[in-house]
């Protein structure tokens, strides 16, 4: 890495380990470590340049720090990607790879998470922060965990020391908070209502893969409305820092989970999915504003965490630092997806610099998987379904409910950003397409993907979604109706009725 401003941290931080073996831990200068992972959105920043929306908190964090331009997401579904994230190692090798399964396994040896790493080398590892909505301590992780206590991996498994807040007592303190505001959830429309800058939907503007109606609009408003909270909210957490002077000695990392829930962007393997944000800043190591090029996983958050602690990376992890010089860059990144809910899928991307290349190994399901839960959060697909059964969609957009997908795609995601053009049979990229293969054999050379094995159904329990929408069909139709017409219904309240409905 040729970058003067990381090799700068790096020299930084290895004087700062020399120095804290002689130090009280009250007095300690390693550096402490804010994790702040936003839940479902892509490169929708203004540094990034997202239009229509404001978002000046991020904005200078990247503006005095580094803001990285090509991150991917391993997963483009939250447990599965927070389950790399947590411990440097792609889902599919740990078989975490299945939305919300096997909470009752332990980890194989020899994975850990990081925080087992972090405890055992002085750092208070924390979860949350109250003065953000929700306390931010959502962990979802795919293998047998605590919140809080001890990890052994055997009998003891708690990831965290503490929840909602750090003090100067903590120091040096690993704290994660994630911002849940930007998932989708029932408070969109009380965020939009009190927005000081309620996004005008018709300042935006919307990709090609889009219907353009006044819904669809409203609703991509709605979803920049909840980015500008999530960056007030990010402006919370670095004033609690400099109120408890703690901001110069600590890095903050800020990374999406995962990307936009909406068409092609959540649980595909698109750049609307994949694409992910990241921004690290450190006042006391990092100076000036730096755009980084290089191509970066999302697992490499965790190497890079344990790294600036000043801890050896254990063999095992897949997962790179991004603060050290790298004289072999990666080449690409290996994303996936598979069980979400009720809806199987075993797709696999190779992301490079300049294509993506895909795998989908289920071709005989439609994007359009009707997914239930989805089906209350997605109010462009209502909409669009409409306009497809119709005939008034493009032929872009009609790719989305064609009733089979492509067994292989191939993207110039540098002239195609908005991946309109699939280039595999195109035999003036033949061997663009026998390249990306060859990375998509070499990942499965070296790593066993238990995403391809068959699914232990017990260790995945079935969603709720589905039994409410056959209840909603019996008891309440006129929601459905609603939700045809792009308007969401609220599924924290519509769970709440069907679950008080049972228990009668």
């Amino acid at each position: 890495m040729k970058s003067q401003t990381l090799k700068q941290i790096f020299v930084w931080s290895t004087v700062v380990l020399l120095f804290s073996c002689s130090q009280q831990k009250k007095e300690t200068i390693k550096p402490n470590i804010l994790f702040i992972l936003s839940e479902d959105m892509s490169i929708d920043l203004g540094c990034y340049g997202m239009d229509a929306v404001k978002t000046p908190v991020l904005d200078k964090l990247a503006s005095s720090g580094i803001q990285f331009m090509n991150v991917y997401g391993n997963n483009s579904i939250c447990s599965p990607s927070r389950s790399n994230m947590i411990t440097g190692v792609h889902q599919n090798i740990i078989n975490a790879q299945h939305h919300r399964s096997n909470r009752n396994i332990p980890l194989a040896k020899p994975y850990k998470p990081i925080t087992a790493y972090l405890k055992d080398a002085g750092y208070t590892c924390i979860i949350g922060n109250k003065i953000v909505r929700g306390s931010g301590s959502k962990i979802d992780v795919n293998f047998k965990h605590k919140k809080l206590g001890k990890w052994n991996g055997v009998d003891n498994f708690g990831l965290f020391d503490k929840q909602n807040e750090f003090n100067r007592e903590d120091q040096p303190f690993f704290s994660q908070v994630t911002l849940n505001v930007t998932h989708r959830g029932d408070w969109w429309n009380d965020i939009r209502k009190k927005s000081k800058h309620k996004i005008n939907p018709s300042d935006i503007k919307l990709p090609p893969h889009y219907a353009d109606t006044p819904v669809i609009r409203e609703d991509w408003a709605k979803y920049l409305d909840q980015i500008e909270y999530m960056d007030y909210e990010v402006g919370l957490l670095l004033d609690d820092l400099d109120k408890k002077d703690m901001r110069d000695n600590t890095i903050t990392i800020f990374i999406a989970d995962n990307g936009r829930c909406n068409i092609r962007g959540k649980g595909y393997l698109y750049e609307p999915g994949l694409h992910l944000p990241l921004i690290v800043n450190w006042p006391a190591g990092i100076t000036g504003g730096k755009k980084d090029t290089r191509l970066v996983a999302s697992i490499d958050v965790a190497a890079t965490i344990l790294d600036v602690a000043g801890i050896k990376l254990p063999d095992y992890m897949t997962s790179r630092s991004i603060i050290k010089k790298d004289n072999n860059p990666r080449e690409y990144i290996y994303s996936a997806r598979d069980l979400w809910d009720e809806v199987l899928e075993q797709s696999r991307a190779i992301t490079t610099k300049k294509y993506r290349y895909i795998k989908n190994n289920i071709i005989n399901q439609s994007h359009d998987a009707h997914q239930a839960y989805l089906e209350f959060h997605r109010p462009a697909v209502h909409i669009m379904r409409d306009l497809n059964e119709k005939g008034e969609l493009t032929n872009l957009q009609k790719h989305f409910f064609k009733e089979n997908k492509d067994s292989e795609e191939l993207y110039d995601i540098v002239n195609d950003p908005f991946e309109m053009n699939n280039l595999i049979n195109n035999p003036e990229y033949k061997d663009v397409v026998n390249e990306l293969r060859g990375f998509y054999q070499d990942w499965n050379t070296k790593n066993h993907d238990y995403g391809l094995n068959a699914i232990d159904w017990k260790n995945a329990p079935p969603p709720n979604a589905p039994e409410v929408i056959e209840w909603l069909k019996k008891e309440k139709p006129e929601v459905l109706a609603q939700m045809k017409e792009g308007i969401e219904p609220g599924f924290g309240k519509i769970m709440k009725e069907y679950r008080n409905q049972k228990k009668q």
